[in-house]
């Protein structure tokens, strides 16, 4: 599900490497057995980030794009887990630990802004999405963010199908947006999710 590729700009948030809160919603029960934790991204990270990247697009995003990001000082937070029997060896390791997914995002005025979200193919449909997703969104409330912004390219209905569920609203279109191939482009869908409003429908 990555999304925009914008040219990253330092960042003046001063929480942007703030602790990443775990959701309180688990991911599908046959995954619950595995321990899991965010860890911020690094350098050290890069090629093992790039492998799960170009597994799962056809148009990724270039090592350039998550250097630039954490470059720039951007929230970027790996979802880590521990390796099962057998799995060493067919996932993308980083360290000891197997890479379930992780995002990018921007920090702005009161907003955060989705830059990339991206679950390994070989762990996808196992709930991971919407549990990065959960921590995205708990953690720009805790940076006292009112609105949350992606991008979803406009064939991406399963994507789509998941922010709609969280409650992000489509509010625009960006026309040729997203490279499509053999010189074709393809619209982007501008999604976004009223934070406070969203509170509010939880609160009990």
């Amino acid at each position: 599900m990555n999304t925009a590729v914008q040219k990253p700009t330092p960042s003046s948030a001063p929480a942007a490497h703030a602790a990443w809160p775990v959701p309180q919603r688990p991911p599908a029960p046959a995954t619950r057995e595995r321990h899991i934790r965010f860890e911020p991204m690094t350098e050290a990270d890069l090629d093992a980030v790039r492998a799960v990247e170009v597994s799962a697009y056809a148009h990724p995003w270039s090592r350039k794009h998550f250097h630039d990001s954490l470059q720039a000082g951007y929230p970027a937070v790996l979802l880590l887990g521990e390796a099962l029997p057998g799995e060493p060896g067919k996932a993308v390791m980083t360290g000891e630990r197997v890479l379930l997914g992780y995002l990018v995002a921007m920090p702005g005025v009161d907003e955060v802004h989705l830059l990339n979200i991206t679950v390994a193919p070989m762990h996808q449909r196992q709930g991971w999405a919407r549990f990065l997703l959960d921590a995205l969104v708990l953690w720009s409330r805790g940076q006292r963010a009112q609105w949350l912004w992606l991008e979803v390219r406009e064939s991406n209905e399963p994507a789509r199908h998941l922010y709609r569920s969280h409650g992000f609203s489509q509010v625009g279109v960006r026309k040729g947006y997203y490279p499509a191939g053999h010189l074709r482009r393809e619209d982007a869908v501008v999604m976004s999710l009223n934070l406070a409003a969203a509170t509010a429908r939880e609160a009990p």
